[in-house]
């Protein structure tokens, strides 16, 4: 990765001989010697963890991979956002190769895949093994706050976010009643704006319509 010696002599030396106790309901136990990991709440977690990520990323060498779909003109087969990975392909073949690297590089850092968190959306697959252990088949997922269907349909997400607006005008509703009395003498106050969020919808008539 490239991290200067001195950087992580001064990560070692921070947790060199700590010791960390458990309470428990019956008191706390003995003292002991952390052998990995950091303290709850280290501000170092997330960037050790970033680090990790990053590392076995580069070592699986997805990106020299042929594997992945194609979004104008260029090859994608990994979405990554904080701990959340999705890997992206268009055969089964293909996302099994991507994910068998991924758990071995994994492994080669002492990290383990979670096989019961993760999770396969495709719509002609069903059912699903990676080294013997079966992988539940989903037909959506929540991947950055949005909804990502097996078939490509837009439409729940567009109307979720059509009611999540819906809930905040109603929530500014009380706020509006009582000011109303001061719009209604000093003229309009406020002028609706529209700005775009970046996102790509497949959208149907009757979401158009909407």
């Amino acid at each position: 990765m490239g991290i200067p010696d001195h950087l992580t002599c001064l990560l070692r030396n921070l947790y060199a001989g700590k010791e960390a106790t458990v309470r428990t309901g019956h008191g706390t136990t003995d003292w002991f010697q952390i052998g990995k990991g950091v303290c709850q709440g280290c501000l170092f977690s997330p960037c050790l963890f970033n680090l990790y990520a990053e590392y076995i990323m580069r070592n699986a060498r997805l990106e020299e991979a042929q594997a992945g779909i194609k979004i104008a003109g260029r090859n994608f087969n990994n979405l990554r956002y904080a701990d959340d990975t999705t890997l992206m392909a268009e055969s089964e073949e293909e996302l099994k190769s991507l994910l068998t690297k991924v758990k071995e590089e994994s492994e080669k850092v002492g990290l383990k895949l979670n096989i019961q968190k993760t999770n396969m959306a495709s719509g002609p697959i069903t059912s699903w093994e990676i080294d013997g252990e079966g992988v539940e088949t989903v037909s959506d997922f929540i991947f950055g706050g949005s909804k990502i269907t097996a078939d490509g349909d837009c439409s729940h997400e567009i109307k979720r976010h059509l009611l999540l607006g819906r809930k905040v005008m109603t929530n500014l509703d009380s706020i509006l009643e009582k000011q109303r009395h001061y719009f209604a003498n000093k003229g309009p106050s406020c002028q609706g704006c529209g700005f775009s969020s970046g996102h790509v919808w497949m959208s149907k008539l009757d979401c158009e319509e909407r």
